[in-house]
């Protein structure tokens, strides 16, 4: 397989410009995501502690092999909302036992741990990981529950939650729960629906209706330990199967349920050793543009982020736009897509060929994302640009094959869909911190509104006061511009997490490690369709 040379120049202006704008971002990322693991602030955090309990990364620390990586997913949800940056959860993906698990814990220190709107988005969309890839899921759960102010937009969609545990264990997908506190009311179904419960002692409570509710229903003055507590449903109730005098204990004891799981992997182990590119990932830094008008080589960061930096190009002649080839990510094969701008006829047409190609040998596909997105134009509409694009779309939609994004770049219009943005279902999605993403750009879409609102003026014989036509221009120029941000999207939860672009490899590995965990095949719905 041959491997990519570079024509990068570090000590080049455009370089240097855009590693120091890339760092930028990189500093207001970092600072974001230590306020995540600030939680509820130093207070509540001292607080917590003087109890003898830990914070959710301290118990994930805990919990997983000496010295292994951890993923963490969703750091910065909730981002420019008005909750708490991580919405009030953390999770990712670690090894415990040497088995890659799904693993979670609610912040008690914001909000008592209450879920938000955010948090249960965030919630679903790591069950989804966990269900999708076939991977293990361990939850520390202390959770006050729903935050009843925001109560309409969680208890209804909320219910999927235990939809979503019953359906792991049912694929055969092990939930483990580790009560470090309280599970009330509806959160009582966490553990009520886990395969394995664990309870840490006199701290661990699990009822449907905690002593107030109770005495408001009833009359009945009960206590808690009796009511919930860990030795009532380990020795009486049954809910619970495991007693832990602490929350260290818990995660021995969980760490000894998935060592009895016998778990194994479903997909193919990797065929190669893994070896590290030949350029130096520190130089992708500087290779992204800042200014989404500059393009940049795909093929720079491919030759930093595969292999020995070998890759097997595909149909390099035509479709120049859009980069498509074979290589091996830490010894797994996989089927790059790789933009270098706008999508033409042939770009989608070779795309949707190679695709089909992709599926039929098993190979997961990996997106790395920079376009404008579909070319538009007479000319290119005559051709069927149309046509060619619904043929990509198709193809990526019924793929069985595992996909993975990253988004490198901008990413507009119709471009973010055939190139697998999150509505197309990708196991993992990564962005870096340049990333823009909107229904065209903030130029284009403010000029469309002018125009628009211009010929509307015509036709009602209306004098159009430019003034106010450019004010209403620039406003709206600039709330696309904000909208579009990297950090706006993560904090939808667009995207799985926004990663230093040096970290792009390593990020990837883990991912796809991670998809490993499942079957890797094709859909075998059809043949290659020559485009």
């Amino acid at each position: 397989m041959p491997q990519l040379a570079t024509k990068i120049n570090p000590n080049s202006d455009g370089y240097r410009a855009n590693r120091e704008a890339m760092l930028e971002r990189l500093a207001k990322r970092d600072e974001q995501q230590a306020r995540a693991r600030l939680g509820g602030g130093e207070a509540k955090i001292e607080r917590h502690h003087s109890r003898g309990r830990m914070l959710p990364r301290e118990r994930i620390e805990a919990l997983l092999d000496r010295d292994s990586p951890f993923l963490e997913l969703c750091p910065l949800a909730a981002y420019g909302s008005e909750y708490e940056v991580g919405a009030s959860i953390a999770g990712g993906i670690g090894r415990v036992e040497g088995v890659e698990c799904l693993l979670t814990g609610s912040d008690p220190t914001v909000r008592g741990g209450t879920s938000n709107p955010y948090t249960l988005r965030k919630s679903l969309r790591l069950q989804e990981i966990a269900k999708i890839n076939r991977l293990p899921s361990i939850g520390f759960i202390e959770s006050g529950g729903a935050d009843l102010p925001r109560q309409k937009e969680i208890f209804v969609p909320g219910g999927a939650t235990f939809r979503n545990l019953t359906q792991k264990s049912a694929a055969g997908i092990p939930t483990i729960a580790l009560v470090t506190g309280s599970s009330t009311a509806g959160g009582a179904y966490l553990p009520g629906m886990s395969d394995y419960v664990v309870m840490v002692r006199e701290q661990g409570l699990v009822f449907l209706g905690g002593p107030p509710l109770v005495k408001m229903a009833t009359g009945e003055e009960a206590e808690e330990e009796a009511l919930g507590g860990a030795k009532m449903h380990s020795t009486v109730s049954g809910v619970s199967e495991f007693i832990a005098e602490d929350e260290l204990d818990a995660c021995r004891i969980g760490r000894e349920i998935v060592r009895n799981l016998n778990w194994r992997k479903l997909g193919p182990k990797p065929r190669g050793g893994g070896e590290q590119p030949l350029h130096d990932p520190e130089e992708l830094l500087g290779i992204a543009s800042h200014d989404l008008r500059i393009p940049f080589d795909a093929r720079e960061v491919i030759a930093r982020i595969v292999d020995a930096s070998r890759f097997d190009e595909f149909k390099p002649g035509y479709g120049i736009q859009l980069v498509t080839g074979w290589a091996e990510l830490w010894g797994h094969p996989i089927a790059i897509l790789a933009n270098n701008g706008v999508l033409f006829n042939e770009d989608a047409e070779k795309a949707a060929h190679f695709i089909q190609l992709a599926d039929q040998v098993d190979t997961p596909l990996l997106f790395l994302q920079n376009t404008t997105g579909y070319i538009v134009g007479t000319d290119y509409e005559q051709r069927g640009i149309v046509k060619a694009g619904a043929k990509m779309l198709n193809a990526l939609a019924n793929v069985g094959v595992p996909k993975l994004t990253l988004m490198t770049g901008g990413s507009y219009g119709a471009g973010n869909y055939g190139m697998c943005g999150r509505s197309f279902e990708p196991r993992f999605i990564f962005t870096w911190p340049n990333y823009k993403t909107a229904v065209m750009g903030p130029k284009q879409l403010a000029g469309v509104m002018e125009i628009v609102l211009r010929a509307g003026a015509a036709r009602r014989g209306i004098e159009v006061d430019e003034e106010q036509m450019a004010a209403g221009t620039k406003a709206v120029e600039d709330q696309i511009e904000a909208e579009s941000d990297a950090f706006v999207s993560s904090g939808e939860l667009w995207d799985d997490g926004m990663i230093d672009p040096r970290d792009s490899r390593t990020v990837l590995g883990l991912a796809l490690s991670a998809v490993h965990s499942n079957r890797v095949e094709g859909s075998r719905r059809f043949g290659v369709f020559r485009m």
